[in-house]
């Protein structure tokens, strides 16, 4: 068996083509389920309101292992947030899960030990955009998810790579140097 994984991070960021809100930026808690990771899934169980959790799927009666809790990082106030959240967004969170199973990058013999936590952002815009591309919305958040696993389970970025760009990478969205926004 490998090495027990007990709190890993990871985060990632992939980009809407252009003229969509389908930004995709994933907060992954990777851990075993006997540790911290295993008590605050447990703890997710209890709904609150506008923050909806629930369970990866692939399909009814197919939910991915390690077992998934998705939540939003936006209340939502609308059945077609719901829709997408539950849709779109948790389709492509579960395909991803099952990929990072398949290519080695989640280790198949802790499938079972492990329990992912993950924080998704869904843009509050998505939902009544008329020319919202629902496979755009799809892709972006599949490689988000993936790529927000990988990182957290390999530690990336390291610390001695966030000393060495402290700076020179700079927020996508805010300029510290001159108070503003970027995006």
């Amino acid at each position: 068996m490998s090495e027990k994984i007990l709190f890993r991070t990871g985060e990632a960021t992939v980009f809407a083509k252009e003229g969509q809100f389908t930004d995709a930026m994933p907060e992954i808690l990777i851990g075993d389920v006997s540790g911290p990771v295993g008590q605050a899934f447990a703890n997710m169980m209890a709904q609150s309101a506008g923050h909806t959790c629930m369970f990866a799927v692939r399909a009814c009666n197919h939910q991915v292992r390690p077992a998934t809790m998705m939540a939003t990082k936006v209340t939502i106030k609308n059945s077609a947030y719901i829709n997408l959240f539950g849709g779109v967004v948790q389709s492509a969170t579960a395909d991803a899960v099952v990929d990072c199973l398949a290519e080695g990058i989640i280790p198949k013999d802790q499938a079972n030990n492990l329990c992912i936590i993950d924080l998704v952002w869904i843009d509050p815009r998505t939902t009544t955009d008329p020319n919202l591309d629902m496979e755009d919305l799809y892709r972006t958040n599949y490689e988000a998810t993936k790529l927000a696993i990988q990182r957290a389970l390999s530690n990336t970025p390291t610390v001695d790579d966030l000393i060495k760009t402290r700076h020179s990478v700079k927020h996508d969205m805010f300029d510290a140097s001159t108070g503003k926004w970027v995006r």
